[in-house]
């Protein structure tokens, strides 16, 4: 049982990576819609993908079949314009995105294992107790264990360390944890599907990002690795997060500076938010080449190169999607 929430667990964090961020990627200035946001999402044997007013889930199920969930996107954004404040909207992003990812994973996850479309997904109570278990595995090792670990070497190796020492220590550690993480159940056969899916969706929005039709020919040269992805995002988060927590006093309690932690997330993620926007906008620039690099470096690890049929279903995906959103003329789709 444990090594089931443990591999569930891992699948629900893998598939945060792209719930972080399947709606930041958009398309470049210069480029067809260029205000609309076309981002995806790895899923269990499936991608689903976002256009500016739906999204749709597409994945293969045992009996080669395709299921497909789709459906319009509501923006909270639209009707509160307040929250399309810099910063405040990466938050807001950040928290519809999650809910949009998670039901995505838990479709995803019914389908893959059931041959008839549209049978009942997973209870909320397995999906909740799936969260809570990621949600702890997150926090244990990526908070609670590195700010440990830093008040340790403190206390026996370096009693006299800095304020921005503490923090750039109990950031590196994560960092760190992270990697370690990435790289252990990128060994695992499920997990390394689902990056395979993974790197399917960044090929076929780079195709859509390429003015080209949406065929698995076309998408099969194009790279894995794209400067919007969640690793990215993750990898900006931990970055600032070093900047953030060194306002805490490193002398404070320990469960001031872990609480700060946490509720300083959702900040930290809209300053993520606002740098990742404005550096895979000005690619040209050396400074914001150099600042997407690390985030490619890893994307080595969490994407893989899909075949013909997760190509596919990747294009289905997207398809579905952008059929939400019509062309001026309000007659035909913006589909590739």
């Amino acid at each position: 049982m444990m090594k089931r929430a443990w591999a569930r667990a891992a699948r629900l964090i893998v598939g945060s990576f792209g719930a972080f961020t399947n709606g930041l990627t958009s398309a470049m200035p210069g480029e067809r819609n260029v205000d609309m946001l076309i981002g995806g999402q790895a899923v269990i044997e499936g991608v689903m993908m976002r256009s500016l007013t739906g999204y749709s889930v597409a994945v293969r199920q045992p009996d080669g079949g395709v299921a497909i969930k789709k459906d319009k996107l509501a923006s909270i954004t639209a009707k509160y314009k307040f929250l399309k404040t810099p910063v405040l909207r990466g938050s807001v992003v950040l928290i519809q995105s999650l809910i949009l990812g998670i039901r995505a994973l838990n479709y995803s996850a019914a389908a893959s294992t059931d041959s008839k479309e549209g049978q009942e997904e997973i209870s909320n109570w397995a999906v909740a107790g799936s969260i809570g278990f990621a949600l702890l595995l997150a926090v244990g090792l990526f908070v609670l264990a590195p700010l440990g670990l830093t008040n340790l070497i403190r206390r026996f190796a370096y009693p006299a360390m800095s304020n921005f020492e503490y923090n750039l220590i109990d950031g590196l550690l994560r960092a760190l944890f992270f990697f370690v993480y990435i790289y252990s159940i990128s060994l695992m056969d499920d997990i390394k599907r689902v990056f395979q899916y993974h790197g399917a969706e960044h090929k076929t929005v780079y195709t859509y990002e390429a003015e080209e039709d949406l065929t698995v020919a076309n998408a099969r040269g194009k790279s894995t690795l794209h400067p919007r992805c969640g690793t990215s995002f993750l990898l900006f988060v931990m970055a600032i997060s070093i900047l953030v927590f060194s306002l805490i006093p490193s002398t404070a309690p320990f469960a001031v500076k872990f609480g700060a932690r946490i509720v300083l997330i959702p900040l930290i993620a809209g300053l993520a938010y606002e740098v990742i926007r404005f550096s895979a906008r000005h690619l040209k620039n050396p400074v914001c080449r150099a600042l997407i690099q690390p985030g490619l470096w890893l994307q080595r690890i969490t994407t893989n190169e899909p075949d013909d049929k997760q190509l596919e279903i990747a294009i289905i995906a997207l398809r579905e999607a952008l059929m939400f959103d019509a062309v001026e003329d309000g007659k035909q789709a913006a589909v590739a």
